[in-house]
């Protein structure tokens, strides 16, 4: 049979975080950090972790191309991600550059970039497509020249199109007419002007 405390240590919970940084960090940084965790009765915590270097992380968006150390921990009494970031900038490290994420969830994501990964990498090298059809094979070889060597642009499509019924009589425009040499303002007479103070007469 076994002991009370035995049955009381199996219905003990924790709590399993994995602690993440990016990039380098004070000296003695983990073992500092590890020695402040000790407020939340650690049950277990493993050895740090190095990742080679990586264009981006995706806890760490604005971090790129560094490498990325993690450790997991297993507390008796839960903790958030603003004290670990609070504990870190006292140790010196720059908050946005650490984060601390429940197992539960760094699994779940895990997983799922893996999935995205494994589906998206063979997009280019394992393709299936039909071949081109021959409309298809003019386009691309009207697309596919230089910019200025297109048919368009040198005019090769006309718009010379006969119309239904026969062509009509041009129609005359002002540009049809005779021009003139005298303006229609001399034409014009002035009213006489009015007397006034000055000019009497007008």
């Amino acid at each position: 049979m076994k002991h009370f405390r035995e049955y009381l240590a199996e219905s003990q919970r924790v709590y399993q975080y994995r602690i993440k940084f990016v990039g380098d960090a004070p000296p003695d940084f983990e073992r500092d950090l590890k020695e402040k965790l000790k407020q939340f009765d650690p049950v277990k915590m493993t050895d740090s972790k190095e990742t080679p270097v990586s264009p981006k992380w995706p806890d760490f968006p604005s971090y790129p191309n560094e490498r990325l150390t993690f450790f997991d921990v297993e507390f008796c009494y839960p903790a958030i991600e603003p004290q670990i970031k609070q504990l870190a900038q006292i140790l010196g490290l720059d908050p946005n550059r650490i984060v601390m994420v429940t197992s539960a969830h760094n699994d779940s994501m895990e997983k799922e970039m893996n999935r995205i990964e494994k589906e998206n990498k063979n997009l280019l090298t394992d393709t299936n497509y039909p071949a081109d059809t021959p409309e298809q094979e003019e386009l691309i070889k009207d697309y596919s020249i230089g910019p200025y060597d297109h048919a368009v642009l040198k005019n090769a499509y006309r718009s010379d199109f006969t119309i239904a019924g026969g062509t009509t009589t041009k129609a005359k425009t002002t540009n049809d007419y005779p021009e003139g040499v005298k303006s229609p303002m001399t034409k014009v007479k002035r009213p006489p002007r009015p007397a006034t103070g000055a000019n009497p007469r007008g």
